[in-house]
């Protein structure tokens, strides 16, 4: 072991520490679970799928009634800052085995490559790998959950946090840009969406961990805090009226140190001559991503058959 090997070069705790030569030691890592062909709480049929050498996923398919029936597709994005956590963690395994036993929806979990090691991840590929399953000739190798039981018609993109950011920003490009096969994003849900507030007043900014979080994961960002990507209200981000789907659901906390910016998102959304339907949830008394870490209080289920009514309906 290299003497410099504990010489800390990016302190970023409680998520992660960087040490010189490049070792990343993450703190904020639940324990891995194992996939279950049924899991027996919820009966929820789970199994992990390479993509490509960016990306792999966890699928997440309810019991099926008839071998035809097709279902919502939820493509979801877990939390973690882009720098910690994993589409294959006990506590988003859990988590999706409840939400996609509430919606009766086909889930795909994505598994992104984190910070610092990869800049953000292009989480769009995954979309179009998706899409690609309703075109005929398309040379990819399909997945037979995906041409079984996902509905085009009703696909759904979810996140929590860091996870709610890049379903904001795939929204944006899906308005401007098309999926493979024409396939449209119904709608998404944003679940304390970690975004930058442009009212953020504190004269200590760059102490903040919201700074900190993004300066460590897109380091060469343009602009800094007033890159769209983190900042969808800056003076320079496109208008929100481009968002590419028809619903959104919005869902924040009492405690949550983002919640001010979520309001003001959604009251943007409101103004900006988007089309679309959009609901914002508080959830009283409760912290950042709540339901995440104790997804067995009634106030987290509550929250899950919120999120799962909106995919359902």
């Amino acid at each position: 072991m290299a003497l410099n090997s504990k010489e800390v070069v990016t302190d970023l705790s409680p998520l992660l520490k960087v040490y010189k030569g490049g070792t990343v030691e993450r703190f904020f890592n639940s324990p891995y679970m194992a996939p279950s062909l049924e899991d027996p709480t919820t009966g929820i049929s789970s199994k992990d799928i390479t993509i490509s050498s960016d990306f792999s996923a966890r699928f997440y398919l309810p019991k099926i009634k008839d071998s035809t029936q097709k279902l919502p597709i939820l493509v979801y994005f877990h939390c973690g800052g882009f720098c910690t956590e994993s589409a294959f963690s006990i506590l988003h395994h859990n988590y999706l085995n409840l939400l996609v036993s509430e919606a009766n929806a086909l889930a795909v979990s994505v598994a992104y490559r984190l910070a610092p090691e990869h800049l953000l991840p292009d989480s769009w590929a995954v979309l179009q790998w998706i899409a690609s399953h309703v075109v005929d000739n398309s040379n990819i190798q399909k997945e037979n959950w995906i041409l079984s039981h996902a509905n085009f018609n009703k696909v759904y993109i979810g996140g929590d946090s860091s996870g709610a950011n890049i379903v904001h920003n795939i929204a944006m490009r899906a308005g401007v840009e098309s999926l493979n096969g024409n396939v449209k994003i119904l709608g998404g849900f944003l679940s304390h969406p970690f975004f930058w507030d442009p009212e953020n007043k504190k004269e200590n900014v760059e102490e903040s961990m919201i700074y900190r979080v993004w300066k460590f994961a897109y380091p060469s960002a343009p602009n800094g805090l007033e890159n769209p990507m983190i900042n969808p209200l800056a003076d320079d981000a496109p208008s929100l009226s481009k968002i590419g789907c028809s619903r959104l659901f919005v869902c924040t906390s009492e405690k949550d140190e983002l919640r001010e910016m979520t309001g003001l998102y959604v009251e943007t959304l409101k103004k900006s001559g988007w089309k679309g339907e959009v609901e914002l949830v508080e959830v009283e008394g409760e912290d950042h991503c709540f339901h995440i870490f104790n997804i067995q209080s009634e106030k987290a289920k509550n929250l899950v058959k919120l999120l799962a009514s909106f995919i359902k309906n």
